[in-house]
């Protein structure tokens, strides 16, 4: 089974969580507002900002920030932040495990499809659009694009007494 960490489901809600709301954010905030541990919640932002994903401010009114907006930040960013390079196997390039059969495998690259079409789906979906899953449809604002809906007439609607 392909599983990500529970750390990189927690950098998805964190940085989500940074989207809205103040333009810097505190570690301990972020934990309160997401019922996340504040522990793990500095050590997700430590390794985001490493990645380049989140900008930290020091000083009194100092906190975390987004670096760029949601909609440009690709999943595949994130897992590659927290869980290093995606891959389904260990012989692939930038992998931090190694594979003690490399020399004498027969299906050496040939896994290299698999990974690039994982890579290239999760880079294809960014948070803004994970974002938007979590909001019912129902209550998600129409786009500037779409029309809108047609008006109800309600004035033949008989008022309550």
């Amino acid at each position: 089974m392909l599983r990500l960490s529970k750390l990189t489901d927690y950098a998805v809600v964190v940085l989500v969580r940074l989207s809205g709301g103040a333009a810097v954010q505190t570690s301990p905030g972020i934990a309160g507002a997401t019922g996340i541990p504040e522990p793990t919640v500095a050590k997700v932002l430590k390794a985001l900002a490493a990645g380049g994903l989140v900008t930290s401010q020091r000083g009194a009114h100092g906190g975390y920030r987004l670096s760029r907006p949601l909609a440009t930040i690709p999943i595949a960013e994130v897992i590659a932040a927290i869980d290093g390079p995606i891959a389904l196997t260990a012989c692939v390039d930038g992998s931090p495990t190694s594979c003690e059969v490399l020399g004498l495998c027969p299906v050496r690259g040939r896994w290299d499809p698999v990974n690039t079409a994982i890579r290239e789906a999760l880079t294809a979906i960014t948070l803004a659009d994970m974002q938007e899953a979590a909001i019912p449809r129902a209550f998600r604002v129409p786009l500037p694009e779409q029309a809108p809906a047609a008006p109800v007439d309600v004035s033949s609607v008989p008022l309550a007494e």
